[in-house]
């Protein structure tokens, strides 16, 4: 989420049609959560400050958590005729506990409008009662400008990558499991990221003697990340259901196709509003080992399916396009025109 907020405010701040101002907290991840409360408080009393002074028209939230900052500054907001909105991005929505039982309903009565990044992130706010009137889905988006084309493998391999975080509902040991013992010894695997499902994705490599075709990275930087994606002929999402715990988007698929990389992924969550099939990749049944098998053994790594993979990331989430959609949804929602 804080790359996507970051990314989504310098889109927004590059266009000459809009004054915009930002107040994003940039920290590393091993910081974030202790410097993520007294970065709320010093936010709270700025846009109580901006509310009583009038000086915007709308305020959006980069996602539900920072959304309930809303629950503080709606009244000085309703006064100045103030808009709130706050994108929801999946598990910002849908994680339970006392943040589900006592906040998240609180957050979405106090906006204006909310705008999930997927159908189904949407759906999970209607759920909580939000009117559909009052929800509005705008995909994520992807810097076009830090990608190149890739060439994949280019050999008589077949490289497969996945990226994420390492937890149960990413299915990397599921996939490890249930698929890669069924796929021909060319095909090889390799797990960028870090996370509490690292020792049981380690032991499904171990289980089927997968040492030498599957790799686990571990957390990889940036620049690691765009030469696996180039490299890589497809990118696998084998997403499982988990309760509590959605894939609201899969920013990760946007980041492969900008290398022209197709995904075959789960027809599950948010990633059915990234994946168009047979376009920029292939949507499988979650939980279909044979299904996934065939959909990679059937791919063809082409210079041309590259290129259309590429092409469609830049014409549907590419941040230029991405941003118009926002920036026409808020000045609908300040105008009183919604629809």
């Amino acid at each position: 989420m804080q790359r996507v907020a970051v990314e989504l405010a310098d889109a927004l701040s590059a266009r000459n049609d809009v004054q915009y101002q930002q107040q994003v907290l940039r920290s590393a991840w091993k910081w974030h959560h202790m410097q993520c409360a007294p970065w709320l408080a010093s936010t709270a009393a700025r846009l109580y400050r901006i509310s009583t002074r009038r000086e915007v028209d709308v305020v959006l939230f980069s996602s539900m958590v920072t959304g309930a900052l809303a629950t503080l500054i709606r009244r000085p907001c309703n006064a100045a005729n103030i808009k709130l909105a706050a994108i929801a991005h999946g598990r910002d929505v849908t994680l339970p506990g006392i943040y589900q039982a006592f906040q998240v309903r609180r957050t979405l009565r106090a906006l204006d409008i909310v705008l999930p990044v997927s159908r189904a992130t949407g759906i999970e706010c209607a759920k909580r009662e939000m009117p559909s009137s009052r929800i509005c889905v705008i995909p994520n988006g992807v810097a076009l400008s830090r990608y190149r084309t890739g060439t994949g493998s280019g050999g008589a391999s077949l490289r497969l990558a996945s990226v994420g975080r390492l937890v149960k509902r990413k299915g990397f040991a599921w996939f490890i499991d249930q698929v890669m013992p069924e796929l021909p010894t060319h095909v090889h695997y390799r797990i960028a990221g870090s996370g509490p499902e690292a020792e049981a994705i380690q032991q499904a490599i171990n289980r089927h003697g997968l040492e030498g075709r599957v790799q686990l990275l571990g957390r990889c930087s940036d620049e690691d990340l765009v030469k696996l994606y180039r490299e890589s002929d497809l990118l696998v999402m084998p997403n499982i259901p988990v309760r509590g715990d959605m894939e609201g988007f899969g920013v990760v698929m946007l980041e492969a196709g900008a290398c022209g990389t197709p995904a075959i992924a789960a027809n599950l969550e948010g990633i059915q509003d990234v994946i168009t099939d047979g376009v920029n990749g292939h949507l499988v049944t979650s939980g279909d080992p044979v299904g996934f098998a065939e959909a990679i053994l059937n791919h063809s790594a082409t210079p041309k399916i590259r290129a259309r993979t590429r092409k469609h990331t830049a014409a549907n989430f590419g941040w230029p396009n991405v941003a118009e959609l926002y920036v026409r949804k808020l000045r609908e929602l300040h105008a009183g025109t919604l629809t």
